[in-house]
């Protein structure tokens, strides 16, 4: 076991002691979640639980903010910032953040870096630890993020949904290496806060595996996409229960073309049920789809602590 998967398997007792939220957004003031690679895909799912629980939000990558904030949020509206970053200097996170400040919005940080060059550049500062041995794969830290900005939206996440999310990666454990053989192709589907974790899911199947991978919302995919499915490919079906009929229909037409599917929290190939607090299915599922880029990488001999053409941290200037 690699330092990788140690973190992916080690990241629960992570979860249960991350900090309880203790400031709220601030009322009347849209929600802007920035970051960049692996963070922008968690903001996509923490604008969602936003929105849901009556804040509006929209995510946005970090330099996008920077240069073209008001073709995301009308001019004159007041807003409020929430840069997430591991590092806390990731340069186009952190130029967002001072920006944002400059011009006179607030600025929440959520990081795993303390003291970082992003802390200094926000009003309300939320943080934890990742995993010791976290390296540039955001695995644990990505996790984390999530979860802390599910509470800041609002939402109760708590030891009930972490045993779900490690009951969820050993069940789906054995079957992983089955269903990856001879596939090459790897397709992420979620619908809702799911869509974010889907999308991280494809980004963690790249950088890890250097493997062909697309994340999009479950109903979209029979308008194009679908024309790539073959029996080289393996669909993660992240289920909402809200479209759970739709999405099974889905499920069944890729499987007559020769996918295979995972199907988390309704049919397919392997069918494994999803548990956890109201709403938390996107945090639980997140730790199968790490797992599942490391066991791709490992069937091809790809190292996961040296991605290609990664760093830890992406600095710019």
């Amino acid at each position: 076991m690699n330092a990788t998967e140690r973190g992916i398997r080690e990241q629960f007792p992570l979860w249960d002691r991350a900090p309880d939220c203790r400031i709220a957004p601030r009322p009347d003031h849209v929600q802007v979640v920035v970051g960049c690679g692996t963070s922008v895909h968690i903001a996509d799912s923490i604008a969602v639980f936003l929105n849901a629980h009556g804040r509006a939000s929209r995510p946005v990558p970090g330099n996008e903010w920077t240069r073209r904030p008001h073709d995301y949020v009308p001019a004159g509206l007041p807003v409020e910032i929430v840069a997430l970053s591991r590092s806390g200097e990731s340069t186009e996170t952190v130029a967002a953040a001072r920006t944002s400040r400059e011009a006179g919005h607030p600025v929440v940080a959520i990081t795993c870096a303390p003291q970082s060059a992003l802390c200094a550049a926000a009003d309300r500062l939320i943080e934890t630890d990742t995993h010791p041995e976290e390296g540039i794969v955001m695995t644990a830290s990505a996790s984390l993020m999530l979860l802390l900005g599910m509470r800041y939206a609002g939402m109760t996440v708590g030891q009930p949904t972490t045993a779900a999310a490690r009951t969820l990666l050993d069940r789906a454990d054995p079957h992983l290496a089955g269903l990856i053989e001879g596939r090459t192709h790897f397709v992420f589907l979620g619908g809702g806060a799911f869509y974010g974790v889907a999308r991280e899911g494809a980004l963690k199947m790249q950088e890890m595996s250097l493997s062909q991978s697309e994340a999009h919302h479950p109903l979209e995919y029979r308008h194009g996409p679908i024309s790539l499915i073959d029996e080289r490919s393996l669909v993660i079906m992240m289920y909402h229960q809200d479209t759970l009929e739709e999405e099974s229909l889905l499920a069944h037409d890729l499987l007559a073309k020769g996918a295979k599917v995972l199907g988390l929290g309704g049919p397919g190939t392997i069918s494994l049920p999803v548990g956890g607090e109201p709403g938390t299915g996107p945090l639980v599922c997140l730790p199968v789809l790490q797992l599942l880029g490391e066991y791709v990488a490992r069937s091809r001999n790809l190292d996961t602590l040296a991605p290609r053409h990664l760093t830890k941290v992406v600095t710019i200037g």
